[in-house]
């Protein structure tokens, strides 16, 4: 089996697939305290609640966006699933041109999504990837990565109204009955709720002008489903969009599955 790992600043979303099929996930949080063996034991629990054992995992493609935790994964990968990870970056075959000024700079998560993305959807395409930040990727009709917009997202953008407004509370991120609020906290909720999904409309919709045909929209992230059914311009959520474009890079790389 493969396991594809997508390190994000938030979580880490782990998927296992038997050939091209994902047939479990987890997601946990991401601590870049943790040693590789503190993530060994956690995983092996994951593991173990559906009769798993790490020898079932014959190979691991890594996506790191926070380059602190990479090494802990690669010596994972070694001391507990005795294989080297394949690691998306510089010299691995994407299949993908990237058309930025600096193609370093794009986020490994965000070149994994257009693969997956293109490769089931077509192009042109908009992914809106609902994380830590929220990012929306360009792909040509070609199958070319244009490069995109990078908003804060709506986790730490109300984490930072907490923190910075001090009559303002933690609030929990759920939908309000109501637009217009009638508390601090429903009103807090409107606005992070209507708010994001106007944000994400008006983006979708000036880069729909700039690739200047009709284009496709699909979402995933963590918080996508909160956000998509408020949206006008998003009709399909793909929650596992980063780990499939990862099974395809894998196959690409590999021709194993």
């Amino acid at each position: 089996m493969l396991l594809a790992i997508d390190v994000g600043n938030t979580n880490i979303v782990l998927g296992l697939y038997q050939k091209k099929k994902l047939i479990i996930h987890w997601r946990i949080e991401t601590d870049r305290e943790r040693t590789e063996d503190e993530y060994a034991a956690l995983m092996r629990g994951l593991f173990s609640i559906k009769d798993l054992k790490f020898d079932v995992v014959k190979d691991i493609i890594v996506s790191c966006v926070v380059p602190p935790i990479l090494p802990i994964i690669e010596n994972l990968s070694k001391k507990y699933f005795n294989t080297s990870p394949l690691v998306v970056g510089p010299g691995i075959k994407t299949g993908i041109p990237i058309l930025y000024d600096n193609p370093k700079e794009v986020g490994a998560d965000r070149i994994v999504n257009a693969i997956a993305g293109y490769e089931r959807y077509g192009g042109p395409l908009i992914i809106v990837d609902f994380g830590t930040a929220t990012t929306f990727d360009a792909v040509s009709k070609g199958g070319e990565y244009l490069g995109g917009v990078i908003t804060p997202g709506i986790g730490i953008s109300m984490e930072a109204l907490f923190e910075r407004a001090a009559k303002l509370p933690k609030i929990e991120l759920i939908k309000p009955s109501t637009v217009i609020g009638r508390n601090t906290i429903s009103s807090m909720q409107s606005g992070a709720i209507y708010g994001y999904a106007g944000l994400v409309d008006r983006i979708v919709e000036e880069m729909r002008k700039e690739l200047d045909r009709e284009v496709n929209v699909v979402a995933t992230g963590g918080l996508a489903e909160l956000i998509i059914p408020e949206s006008l311009t998003i009709k399909e959520v793909n929650p596992f969009l980063t780990l499939d474009g990862l099974m395809i890079i894998f196959e690409r790389n590999t021709r194993k599955l």
